[in-house]
């Protein structure tokens, strides 16, 4: 059981969240509501019948439902109303800052135009006390031709998001399968992420860094099967997006005891955590660092750390960085006393 006081320190801690798909946050009540504004005809009876389905073995088996879940978004309205409760929610669990990934290939495949899917999204964004950023995911399963033609789309809203990141299934489909349309983005000027090292082997986080030129790898965790790897992410700074509770759903670890996060911080890794898909995976930020702090021996300092790190991590104007930093400091040291 963790001490009250820790537990106190970690739900009131200010925190940066950079992994998180806002798809993956639509709750199955939102699922079922917006399947009725909508008139689509779900596969599942009940929201209970749909939370019994989240039953995973590994990522593909997640990937499936989640599709199906994305099925009922179709108005800039569901995109709004699906942001607005996720940043409800983070603030809740005291998220100063989010940078929030979309899939907009998920959406335009089922004909929803991509300006509805990024207006609905970025004006959740304005309206939210959070602070919060739009970064754009291709989705690695599909070619890159097809990760160009999104792109192409999406540039005409350019203002609205300052990121390109890549997911979806890992296992088959290696980071340079994307050097071009990662070449052009980074051309274009925006800050590059991408998932590796999850399902995928270390080489992966390799070649998202060398081949796609990324600045943060999204999960990360396999590295330390590289000991040169592990050496040069603490070494050059490249900050790893941890995602403990979706690790331990998608059985990239059995159980949150075996999960390696303190490793990779006392690798002088660049660690943050994250709720990936918080609806999906049990939980959102607060449950993430509860639960790792219960499993591991994590204390006071390591709280402080991964609170920075979060921060240190964001791709934020250095004075608004510097801010947050700040107040995680302050937030410690009143904390200690």
């Amino acid at each position: 059981m963790l001490n009250p006081q820790l537990r106190a320190v970690l739900e009131g801690m200010p925190k940066a969240e950079l992994h998180i798909h806002i798809e993956g946050s639509l709750e199955p009540e939102l699922i079922f509501a917006l399947a009725k504004r909508n008139n689509v005809s779900l596969p599942y009876a009940s929201v209970e019948a749909l939370r019994a389905a989240y039953a995973f073995t590994d990522l593909q088996s997640f990937l499936d439902i989640y599709y199906a879940g994305a099925s009922v978004l179709l108005q800039e309205q569901d995109f709004y109303d699906m942001t607005a409760a996720y940043l409800q929610r983070a603030a809740a669990d005291n998220v100063r800052h989010a940078e929030i990934f979309f899939d907009p290939q998920t959406h335009t495949a089922r004909g929803v135009p991509i300006k509805t899917v990024i207006d609905g999204i970025y004006r959740a964004c304005q309206d939210s006390p959070v602070s919060a950023t739009l970064i754009l995911s291709f989705l690695r399963h599909l070619s890159e031709e097809d990760a160009f033609a999104t792109l192409e789309e999406a540039l005409p809203y350019r203002d609205k998001y300052l990121g390109i990141g890549l997911d979806s299934s890992e296992l088959g489909n290696p980071p340079e399968k994307f050097a071009r349309v990662f070449a052009r983005c980074k051309e274009l000027g925006f800050r590059l992420v991408a998932h590796a090292g999850e399902e995928g082997p270390p080489a992966y986080i390799e070649t998202a860094l060398d081949v796609l030129k990324v600045e943060r790898i999204d999960h990360g965790v396999r590295c330390l099967d590289d000991a040169a790897l592990t050496q040069r992410l603490a070494r050059e700074r490249i900050a790893l997006t941890v995602c403990p509770l979706s690790n331990v759903k998608l059985c990239v670890f059995q159980h949150m005891g075996q999960h390696n996060l303190l490793e990779l911080l006392d690798a002088g890794i660049v660690a943050t955590v994250n709720s990936d898909d918080p609806a999906y995976f049990g939980g959102y930020m607060n449950d993430n660092f509860i639960a790792t702090f219960e499993a591991l021996p994590l204390g006071l300092s390591h709280a402080q750390r991964l609170a920075r790190n979060g921060f240190t991590a964001a791709f934020l104007p250095p004075a608004e960085k510097q801010k947050f930093l700040d107040e995680v400091d302050a937030y410690f040291a009143a904390a200690a006393v």
